[in-house]
């Protein structure tokens, strides 16, 4: 196997998390900095180091992602076919944050892998795609949807005598425990992610078998590098999360985070299911805002959003097949 496709590999892998960590960093802030609980530079600090330490929380995650979608490629043809999905989820994941768009980095990453797949020859798991990614894309948000508009009512009715002011203090510093939770849970689930890759292309060049654990310095290589993503920030993306669905306030966002990271935690150790952290936050605030009325979401924007959602996957997919024919073109 040539080591230097494998270095390039890994190194792209490693650019895809870094660009899943400035991607996705607003889903563990964007409610703490918009109702100014932190402010951004100490949000993405915290962010970073609770990605890191959420990282090393499991394996599961990886296991599905590199053993449990698509049958394990061979040869320099695996190679390629690893690469192509890599660059069809970091493409796709450079579009949507360039319009402010919180589509999933988890998705690109999937639909890269099916499109290069088919594009290459390789088998599709379509079982472990349908169980362990379109069911859980539609059902996480749901969950999430209901449990932060129930989440937001307990909270109401168990503060409603609370004096308002005093009461927004209190969970503008409960939002830096409910933001610390949310970032863990992010590195638990997106750092896993592309351990998962890198263990996938360890294996096409025969370094490491497929029953093997992940080796530590691929943990520490993927929680670093999602961590310096993290740090480096998602404004745009942040923007839209933010402020554009709804008006946040400190209770809104104590509560959707506190949901976005409770389906997240259930989903990594109960399930080893790789959901889409966008997915659960963005629904989580949508279901706190419907709290104050239907009116009180800018279900224009919610719309959007969704639709991004949906075409990610088939996106990614069409990405990374072109990606390939590419390679093959180029390299024979």
């Amino acid at each position: 196997m040539d080591t230097f496709a494998l270095i390039v590999t890994i190194g792209v892998a490693l650019g895809f998390t870094y660009t899943n960590g400035f991607h996705d960093s607003a889903n563990a802030i964007a409610t703490s900095v918009s109702t100014r609980a932190l402010t951004p530079r100490a949000a993405l600090a915290m962010a970073a180091v609770m990605n890191l330490a959420g990282a090393f929380l499991g394996q599961g995650v990886a296991k599905t992602v590199s053993e449990g979608l698509i049958e394990t490629p061979h040869g320099q043809k695996g190679m390629a076919i690893l690469f192509a999905a890599l660059l069809g989820a970091v493409v796709w994941n450079l579009v949507t944050w360039y319009f402010g768009l919180p589509s999933s980095s988890s998705h690109a990453l999937f639909g890269g892998m099916v499109g290069a797949a088919l594009a290459g020859g390789t088998e599709v798991i379509w079982g472990g795609v349908l169980s362990k990614v379109v069911i859980p894309m539609f059902l996480s948000p749901v969950i999430g949807l209901v449990i932060g508009y129930l989440v937001m009512v307990a909270i109401m009715w168990m503060f409603r005598k609370a004096n308002p002011h005093k009461a927004k203090r209190g969970f503008r510093i409960a939002q830096t425990v409910s933001a610390a939770g949310m970032a863990l849970g992010h590195g638990l689930q997106d750092a896993q992610k592309t351990m998962g890759i890198v263990v996938m292309a360890l294996v096409i060049a025969d370094v490491e078998g497929q029953d093997d654990a992940i080796p530590i310095w691929v943990k520490i290589a993927c929680a670093v590098t999602l961590s310096l993503g993290t740090y480096a920030g998602g404004w745009r993306i942040m923007r839209t999360l933010g402020r554009r669905i709804i008006e946040l306030d400190p209770p809104q966002g104590f509560a959707a985070e506190t949901t976005a990271a409770s389906v997240m935690y259930t989903a990594s150790f109960m399930f080893h299911a790789p959901i889409s952290t966008t997915h659960v936050i963005t629904s989580a605030i949508m279901g706190v805002g419907s709290t104050k009325g239907s009116r009180a979401v800018r279900w224009g924007v919610a719309k959007n959003i969704v639709m991004g959602w949906f075409i990610t996957m088939p996106a990614a997919a069409i990405v990374a097949a072109v990606g390939f024919w590419a390679v093959q073109l180029v390299f024979g």
